[in-house]
C-alpha cells in the first residue's frame, strides 16, 4: 500500500518535470527573440524587450515571399491530394473490378520507398518534363500520398453500405454516391488527411532543395536554410524566422488535432 501511495505522489511530480523539460525551450526561443543582438548571450531575461529581429526579419529578409511560396505549395498539394485520394480510396473500398487487390497492394508497398532512394530518378522525370524552377515541380511530385489513400479506405469500410443502396434506389450512380453521400460523411478524415498534407508540405526540405535554384521559389525551409548560414552569429534572426514559420503549423494542427486523433481511431477498426 505504501509504495502504491509513493508511486502516485510521484506521478504527477515526474509529469511536471517532462513537460518542464519540453517548455523550457520553447520558452527560450520565444524570449530570445525579443532580446536585442547583444543581450543573447548575456542574460537570461532581456533588460529592455525589443520588436527588432522580427521586423528585420520581416523587412529586410525576404521571408514574406518564402511563406507565401509555402503556403501555395501546401495548400494547392493539399487540395489536389484529398480530392484524387479520395476517389482512389472509394474506387478500393466499394468497387468491384479485377486487379483491385493488387493495386491496393502496390499503393501500400510504395510506403517502403523513401524519398531519397527515388530522387534521382524522379528529379530526371521532372526535368525531362521541363518543371525545374517552377511551381508545378513543386507541387506535382508531391500529390500522391499511400499513406492518404489507406487511410480514406479504411475509413469507408465503415460507411454503412445500406447508405449507398439507398442512393442506388434513387437512381445515382458511382459518381454521385460518392459525391453526396461519401464525401460528406468523410469530413473528419478528409480533416485529419488535411492536416498532415499541410505540415509535411509545409515541412518540406529536401525535395524543394533539389529542384529550385531560382531565389524566388524558395519555400520556407530553404529560407530558414539560408539564414543560418547568412547570420549564423545572429540568433535573434534566426530564432525570429523559425517562431514566424512555425505560426502556420501550429494554428492547423491546434484545429485539427480532434480530428486527427479521431481519423486514427478509426483507421484501425477494419
Amino acid at each position: 500500500m505504501r509504495s502504491e501511495r509513493r508511486r502516485v505522489r510521484l506521478q504527477p511530480l515526474v509529469a511536471h518535470l517532462l513537460a518542464l523539460v519540453v517548455v523550457a525551450p520553447m520558452v527560450w526561443v520565444v524570449i530570445t527573440i525579443f532580446k536585442p543582438q547583444c543581450e543573447i548571450f548575456t542574460s537570461v531575461l532581456p533588460t529592455s524587450w525589443t520588436l527588432d529581429n522580427l521586423a528585420y526579419v520581416m523587412t529586410k529578409i525576404p521571408l514574406p515571399r518564402y511563406l507565401l511560396n509555402s503556403a501555395v505549395v501546401s495548400v494547392v498539394v493539399t487540395v489536389v491530394a484529398l480530392f484524387t485520394h479520395s476517389m482512389a480510396a472509394y474506387s478500393l473500398a466499394r468497387l468491384r473490378y479485377p486487379g483491385r487487390g493488387i493495386a491496393f497492394s502496390f499503393i501500400i508497398s510504395t510506403l517502403l520507398v523513401s524519398l531519397p532512394v527515388i530522387l534521382v530518378p524522379l528529379f530526371l522525370v521532372v526535368k525531362q518534363l521541363g518543371l525545374l524552377d517552377s511551381y508545378a515541380g513543386l507541387i506535382v511530385p508531391s500529390i500522391f500520398n499511400a499513406f492518404g489513400i489507406f487511410l480514406l479506405r479504411q475509413f469507408y469500410l465503415t460507411v454503412p453500405r445500406e447508405l449507398e443502396e439507398a442512393a442506388a434506389l434513387d437512381g445515382c450512380g458511382y459518381w454521385r454516391r460518392y459525391w453526396n453521400v461519401i464525401l460528406p460523411l468523410s469530413r473528419p478524415a478528409l480533416a485529419s488527411l488535411a492536416v498532415l498534407f499541410f505540415l509535411a508540405n509545409w515541412n518540406a526540405f529536401l525535395w524543394p532543395l533539389t529542384i529550385t535554384r531560382d531565389p524566388d521559389l524558395r519555400v520556407i525551409q530553404l529560407g530558414l536554410a539560408s539564414l543560418q548560414g547568412q547570420y549564423a552569429s545572429a540568433y535573434g534572426y534566426i530564432l525570429a524566422a523559425a517562431v514566424i514559420a512555425a505560426v502556420p503549423t501550429v494554428a492547423v494542427f491546434a484545429a485539427g488535432q480532434r480530428r486527427l486523433v479521431d481519423a486514427m481511431k478509426t483507421a484501425g477498426l477494419k
